[in-house]
């Protein structure tokens, strides 16, 4: 199985950005690590042990990427505004630096969004919120609203909530969409927050 490390200074989180690629060619699978896990996960857990076949085949091209969980959603450090900008800035660093190099090295027509636990959720966000990049969403165990506690898990914004965060739960924005060219939209294929019409369906 092809394997390829990569490595790189963004400008959009300020830091290094570790990434494994998996494989040469086939559908791209964006796979966001769990809860607190960084890009080796996968290769860790022998995951990509169960799906070498199709790996091997050119079926398929996985993208393990990083996260900066620690810096945004779970750092208790910095205040919930903060939180929530810094998960922003991961999110410009997936669309602006991670999928333009996806595109450069496979020109593969289907994109996957993918994740488990709150990988679930990155894969989910990202894919609800910008559906003309991606083709499938293939989630397990993820938790949607970061906002609720639930068992064992807290708030992760400290009952702290703003537009930013509403824009990034895919269970507030979804159900309370009412234009009608938003809903045909999710409808049809997900769907896509413009800041032209993020303040004409707002919540209420």
């Amino acid at each position: 199985m092809k394997r390829e490390y990569h490595c790189w200074w963004s400008p959009r989180l300020q830091r290094d950005m570790e990434m494994l690629v998996f494989g040469h060619s086939g559908a791209r699978v964006l796979v966001f690590p769990t809860r607190f896990a960084r890009f080796y996960e996968y290769e860790d857990l022998r995951i990509l042990e169960q799906i070498r076949g199709k790996v091997e085949a050119g079926q398929m091209q996985l993208f393990c990427v990083d996260s900066v969980d620690l810096e945004s959603v779970y750092c208790g450090g910095a205040s919930p505004y903060w939180r929530i900008q810094r998960h922003i800035q991961y999110e410009e660093y997936i669309l602006n630096e991670v999928y333009p190099f996806m595109d450069q090295l496979n020109s593969h027509p289907c994109t996957i969004s993918h994740g488990c636990s709150l990988g679930g959720f990155h894969a989910a966000n990202i894919a609800f919120r910008h559906p003309h990049l991606f083709n499938k969403l293939c989630v397990f165990s993820g938790r949607f609203d970061l906002t609720l506690q639930v068992e064992y898990f807290s708030d992760l914004f400290s009952g702290f909530y703003n537009d930013d965060i509403y824009f990034h739960t895919p269970s507030h924005f979804i159900l309370r969409l009412s234009l009608p060219a938003e809903i045909r939209a999710i409808e049809k294929y997900g769907y896509c927050i413009s800041d032209r019409s993020r303040r004409s369906f707002f919540r209420q």
